[in-house]
């Protein structure tokens, strides 16, 4: 399979290396290539592509606002030297997200997860304009940005303007400041569940529930009533027994 391409970025310098990179990889062709998003505006909506490698930072009209008005047929890599942008990528129509300087191997990474997605879409035309799912989730913590794999977390509990992420196999919680609010929107919602005004559990990773609580080892996160009914929900849909009187 093959990807139609194009690159938008106000830095020639950036816009070079992406078109070398672009060139040398076997499954893209190169269509275009643009200094701001306001003069792709009207090519790429005469001749639109597969694949955006979008600056976020530009003039006049950023990255984040452009990817607003593309039609859901074509997909972004977002390409930055700012990691603060890494959260807002992926609430946009977005597959990946490159922080400058790019090496060729972080493009290739990026390019084939495009082609898988693509591939994908061929067998599932159906949810060719679904957006599609992050399989991790930037966060910032301790002036660091740090990666997560979404099949690793275990729960999130809300400290006012911070939230601790419970990940697998780590000793210590991921502290970020960020609300509950903002993880909830974050995370996808057929995979991870609120319970409670201060946690959020990802239910494939639910073990024991006993007494309106969910066991994570020897932690206790309390069900609210607020949050009950679309809990039993996702229970009804996966228990033989479902004890109504809890």
């Amino acid at each position: 399979m093959n990807l139609t391409c194009a690159i938008i970025d106000d830095e020639p310098l950036a816009v070079s290396l992406l078109e070398s990179y672009a060139v040398k990889t076997p499954f893209l062709t190169l269509k275009g290539k643009y200094s701001s998003a306001v003069i792709a505006l009207e090519g790429l909506n005469e001749h639109p592509v597969d694949l955006l490698f979008l600056d976020i930072q530009m003039p006049e009209l950023s990255g984040m606002e452009f990817s607003r008005m593309l039609n859901g047929k074509t997909r972004i890599i977002f390409t930055t030297a700012f990691e603060q942008y890494a959260l807002d990528s992926y609430k946009v129509n977005a597959l990946d997200y490159l922080l400058k300087p790019i090496s060729y191997t972080d493009f290739l990474q990026s390019a084939q997860k495009a082609l898988q997605w693509f591939e994908m879409m061929q067998v599932r035309p159906d949810a060719a304009t679904s957006k599609p799912e992050p399989e991790s989730i930037f966060v910032k913590t301790e002036r660091r940005l740090v990666q997560i794999n979404l099949s690793n977390i275990l729960y999130i509990e809300g400290l006012k303007d911070y939230v601790k992420i419970f990940v697998e196999g780590q000793s210590h919680p991921v502290l970020s400041l960020m609300t509950m609010k903002a993880m909830e929107d974050l995370l996808p919602p057929h995979r991870f569940v609120r319970v409670h005004r201060s946690f959020i559990v990802q239910p494939e990773k639910i073990k024991v529930i006993e007494r309106n609580r969910i066991v994570f080892g020897k932690e206790y996160i309390p069900i609210s009533d607020n949050y009950k009914e679309k809990f039993n929900e996702f229970l009804s849909r996966r228990s033989l027994f479902t004890d109504r009187g809890e």
